[in-house]
Formats: C-alpha cells, sequence, structure tokens
C-alpha cells in the first residue's frame, strides 16, 4: 500500500481480481460507428443495492478512462473501489436506497470486449485489429445490459471526465432513458491541448519497440510497458493543478520518494509519477489506452452554442452540471457551455463550479467531498420516484416539483417577496438573480410557474436550492450572465442585491437584456434612522429591519437611496413602471415621502 506522500486518485487502484464482477455476452453482433464490427461482445460489470419492484431506482455509474466495473467496495473484504467516497450504504450514491451499476467500458481491459479479448476469427486477442470505438459504441453496450436487466427507464447517469461524455451521449442518444443525468468535470469536445496530451500519450506507447505493432499479448517483453507508462506520467500531470503540485512537491523538491523505479527520480515530482507510471501498468492494457483515448478524442457534439443546443432538444432529464476551478484539463468554461446549451434548450438544469486546488482529479478525491458529494446526493433526493418520468414533450414543472410547503423551511420571512409575488404576472417564467437559498423560487414554484432558474454566487445557498428542487446557476452577476439569451424570461428579479454587486449598470443592462420586465428591491440608505445615527450620534448607520448589519460586517458595497436609483434610470434610459417602498421594521408600506420613511423600495423596470 502506498504512504501518503503517493496518495492520488489511483492510489486505491489495484489488479486484484473483480471478485464481484458479472459478465455478460450477447448473441447479436455489436455495429461499430466508424465501421467493423464485433460478433459476441462481453460487458463486464458490477451491481450495488437492490433493484426495486419497478426498477425506479437505477443509476448507472460511467467510468473515466482509467476505471473499471469495481466503482465500490462491495464489504469490509472486498478490495476499495475507485468512487468509495461516493458510492455505498448512506454515501453521496447511497446503496442502501439506490441500485448501482457500473459496466466496464467497451474497448477496456478488465472484463469488457476490448483489444486484449479474444477474436473469434483469429481466436488470438484483437491487437491492433481491434475496431476503432466511439463513445456511442461504449453507450451501446451499455443499453444493452440495462435493457437485460429490466430497467425501462434509469433513476440517472452519472459519470466524470471520459464517463462524463457517456453522459451526454445517453442524453442525447436516449432521451428518455433516464430522468437525471449528472456530468462531472467533462466536455462536449476535447480542448485543442488536452487532445495534444493524449496525441503525445500514444506516440510514447507506439513507439515502444515491446509495442510490437500491437501485437505483444504472449511475447517475452510484456508489451509496452514503458511507452504505457510514460502515458499514465503525461496523463497525470494533466489531472493535478498548479496548485496540487506546488502543495504535493515544492516542500521537498529535491528529495525524491523513495521508489524503485527505471525512471528519473532526481526530483521529488519525478519519483511520484515514475510510481504512478509503475502501478499503471499493473493493470492496464496499451492497446486498450490507445482505443479508449482515441474514442475520447474523436468525442463531438459541437462547438458553437447553436450546435451544442441541438443536441438536447428532447432529453427530458434534470441536470446537475459540476466543474472544477482548478480543472485545466476540462475547464469550467466547458461545463457553462454544456449549461448554456441546456438553458437555451429550456433544460432543467443546475450549475455548480466547485472550489477546488486538486485540478481534474478532484472529482475522485475527499478534498472537496463536502460539497460535491452533497450536490449528487440533493440532486438524487429531488428525482426519487421519477424514474417513469413525465411522457414525451410535457411540461418543465412536472419534470420537477419543490417539496411541499419548502419555503416554509426558511429562517425568516422576507417582506418583499410578498410584495414582489403579487407583481410577477401568474404563469410568468422567472429568473432570480441572487435567488439565496431559494425562498422566492419555492414560493413561485407552488404558485404554479414552471419555468423558473436562479443564480447564486454562495455555494452552501445553491445546495439549499437544490434541495428543494430549485434550479441554479453558479454564476457571478459582475461577469455578465452570456448563458441566457435575450428575452429568454418574463420576469427577471434582483431582490435586496443591487447594494451588493460592483457593476451595477451592467446588472441592470442584463436584467432588461434577458427579461421583459425587471423588478429590483433594495435597502434605501437615506432612511431616516440611518440619517439621525450618522448625523446625531456620528456613528455608522443601523437599524432593526433589512439595514441591520455592522459597519464591520455588512455585505453592502453601494450607499444609495430611492432618489439616487431614480436619477439613474433616468440617465440610463430606464423606465420605472411601477415604485412600491416599505417600512420593514413596521412590516408596512410606505407612500409619505418614501426617500425618508421608508426602509426598502420595490422598483418595476422596463425599456
Amino acid at each position: 500500500m502506498a504512504s501518503s506522500s503517493f496518495k492520488s486518485s489511483d492510489s486505491v487502484r489495484s489488479a486484484a481480481p473483480l471478485r464481484h464482477a458479472q459478465s455478460l455476452t450477447f448473441a447479436e453482433p455489436l455495429s461499430m460507428e466508424r465501421g467493423g464490427e464485433l460478433a459476441s461482445p462481453t460487458v463486464c460489470f458490477e451491481t450495488y443495492g437492490t433493484l426495486a419492484p419497478d426498477a425506479g431506482n437505477a443509476v448507472l455509474i460511467c467510468h473515466a478512462l482509467s476505471g473499471d466495473s469495481h466503482v465500490a467496495a462491495h464489504d469490509a473484504a472486498d478490495s476499495p473501489g475507485w468512487w468509495d467516497i461516493v458510492v455505498g450504504p448512506g454515501k453521496a450514491v447511497d446503496t442502501n436506497q439506490l441500485f448501482v451499476i457500473c459496466p466496464n467500458m467497451l474497448g477496456g481491459c478488465r472484463g469488457t470486449t476490448g483489444p486484449n479479448s479474444i477474436n473469434p476469427a483469429t481466436n488470438l486477442p484483437y491487437g491492433c485489429d481491434f475496431p476503432a470505438i466511439t463513445t456511442s459504441d461504449i453507450v451501446e453496450l451499455q443499453r444493452r445490459l440495462i435493457d437485460h436487466l429490466g430497467i425501462r427507464r434509469l433513476l440517472a447517469v452519472i459519470g466524470g471526465s471520459m464517463g462524463g461524455h457517456q453522459v451526454l451521449n445517453w442524453a442525447a442518444r436516449c432521451p428518455n432513458r433516464l430522468a437525471g443525468a449528472v456530468a462531472i468535470a467533462t466536455s462536449t469536445r476535447l480542448t485543442s491541448q488536452a487532445l495534444a496530451f493524449d496525441i503525445v500519450g500514444r506516440n510514447a506507447i507506439l513507439h515502444d519497440p515491446n509495442f510490437l505493432a500491437g501485437q505483444y499479448y504472449g511475447a517475452e517483453a510484456g508489451g509496452a510497458s514503458a511507452g504505457l507508462a510514460i502515458a499514465r506520467m503525461i496523463g497525470h500531470i494533466t489531472y493535478l493543478s498548479r496548485e496540487a503540485m506546488h502543495d504535493k512537491f515544492e516542500d521537498d523538491r529535491y528529495q525524491p520518494r523513495d521508489v524503485h523505479t527505471s525512471f528519473e527520480k532526481a526530483f521529488s515530482v519525478g519519483s511520484y509519477l515514475g510510481y504512478q507510471g509503475q502501478r499503471f501498468i499493473e493493470r492496464f492494457d496499451a492497446n486498450s489506452y490507445i482505443a479508449l483515448t482515441k474514442a475520447m478524442d474523436l468525442f463531438d457534439l459541437g462547438r458553437t452554442r447553436e450546435e451544442l443546443a441541438m443536441t438536447f432538444p428532447r432529453a427530458n432529464c434534470r441536470w446537475l452540471v459540476l466543474s472544477f476551478t482548478s480543472d485545466w484539463l476540462f475547464p469550467p468554461e466547458q461545463s457553462q457551455e454544456i449549461v448554456s446549451a441546456l438553458l437555451a434548450s429550456g433544460r432543467n438544469v443546475t450549475y455548480c463550479n466547485v472550489p477546488s486546488r486538486c485540478g481534474h482529479d478532484a472529482f475522485l478525491l475527499e478534498d472537496d467531498l463536502a460539497l460535491y458529494g452533497e450536490l449528487i446526493r440533493a440532486f438524487l433526493d429531488t428525482l426519487k420516484g421519477s424514474a417513469d418520468g413525465p411522457p414525451e414533450g410535457s411540461r418543465r414543472s412536472e419534470v420537477a416539483e419543490s417539496p411541499p410547503n419548502a419555503f416554509n423551511v426558511f429562517e425568516s420571512h422576507r417582506l418583499d417577496y410578498d410584495r414582489i409575488l403579487a407583481l410577477i404576472p401568474p404563469g410568468s417564467s422567472v429568473l432570480d438573480l441572487g435567488c439565496g437559498q431559494g425562498e422566492l423560487l419555492c414560493r413561485l414554484r407552488q404558485r404554479g410557474h414552471s419555468k423558473l432558474v436562479g443564480i447564486e454566487l454562495d455555494e452552501d445557498a445553491l445546495l439549499s436550492c437544490l434541495r428543494n428542487a430549485q434550479d441554479v446557476i453558479h454564476a457571478d452577476l459582475n461577469r455578465r450572465l452570456p448563458q441566457f439569451d435575450t428575452g429568454q424570461f418574463d420576469v427577471v428579479v434582483l431582490s435586496q442585491t443591487l447594494q451588493t454587486v460592483l457593476d451595477v449598470e451592467g446588472v441592470l443592462s442584463e436584467m432588461l437584456r434577458i427579461g421583459r420586465l425587471g423588478i429590483v428591491s433594495f435597502p434605501n440608505f437615506a432612511y431616516r434612522k440611518l440619517r439621525q445615527m450618522l448625523t446625531e450620534e456620528g456613528r455608522a448607520p443601523e437599524a432593526l429591519g433589512v439595514l441591520h448589519h455592522k459597519w464591520y460586517n455588512t455585505p453592502n458595497l453601494r450607499f444609495f437611496s430611492i432618489a439616487d436609483f431614480e436619477t439613474l434610470c433616468r440617465e440610463k434610459g430606464i423606465a420605472i413602471l411601477q415604485m412600491l417602498a416599505l417600512d420593514t421594521e413596521a412590516g408596512v408600506d410606505v407612500a409619505d415621502n418614501p426617500n425618508l420613511n421608508a426602509d426598502l423600495a420595490i422598483f418595476v423596470l422596463g425599456r
């Protein structure tokens, strides 16, 4: 077992026999998307939990490039799985309640038909004769497995990295076969930089003198072990972030790990990479590495937003898309492209860019599990009971409804929400900017609004929204909202948030670009009690209502009044359609001199 100095996402993986693996061989040939066929493909898979009588609790987990069917340990005597931290009794993917299926990918080397399988035409391993595979071919074999298990519709399909490609392919090819999709640290196609690393890795294998044109099985030299190890070393660098590399190796740069390896180990990072390469060749096949990286490199759902929006026109599932801030192999921008396409297609999607120092490997590590694990758990909880799903063409509100009386769980009652609700026309589509824990969205959902989306920067608040089945996008209002189309919503709400943003003009402009109407509420810093406190006591203003913050903990960056806002609207050509003023301490509306007597204002805006 590796010491902590060698800890990585590979630490728990080994070539140990898969004690609980099952195999299924199909009599029907599998035709490959790029030509050729497999006469009788076999899929190796493992299952966890118990399938419900209605088969409504089934979750398919798709592994990444170097994974296999062993996603988690089955019992205390079993070897650890590659995602033990997420899958198991009481964990984020709770096998006490869910039936989990994890198949080894087509083209792999852990039981599913791949290059090291016997070619019935020659009675020898396929080697370089194994047909080129694509993500669609991988998903087609998974679909056959799911059919064999008697599962009409999966509760969810979950996958990260290359596994995320499979999730996207499932939603595109089989849109009515899944209730939810969890796409983690993935993309609609690789960046040219990521593609370049794969090409270098394959060249390391192809130019290993022991590769023997891919027909190395049974050879004394044991295959292209050096080339495969180097390919893994290259790949492993891309899985780490600059911060992770610094944390692991900066303090002992000139003190290599004590490990036997034929690779250079003058530096600590070199010995670490050599160790990872040595471990990898114990359990992986060079031909499989070539086949699977090519499948990943060929995956391409489109480059433009318009092309991507055409990918998911019929996918009735809900979506959870997760990225990690320090991931440069599958950067957050690629996940945000997926989110934009889903929003343009009218899909139900929640997105979070998880703060992390761990790079691409973050979704396999414990460091950020408290957030990404709970997001997965909350998302699956919102799907329970929906595997039978809505009929094709159903409304968004039928896909996911808020729990009854969901807004009653909130700590405080927002008086301005009562007024804002009355200002929003029935049935309107609403985008809530700075939605907090989602109280307004929950109340709108209960009132029958179907198209509701929130924007929130705080990850804990976003998680609360997801637990209440609200669709929320993790975004910073100061960076505009390019993921939304012009006129995409009837109403855009910004409640008690404008005073906290830097780009006031930009936020207001985006509101009125995206929505037909804008509704803004904000604290009035010309409120009489604040004036008195500053002028008579010489102290930072503070009141009992919405302006209760101390000077040292206030989130407010802007200190403006009702009169200031009215002037801004005039100068920028923004039409004020209606204005309400409130005294939140007394809980009443204010008609007399609101700039003096109200501590909160609500404006309805238009162009």
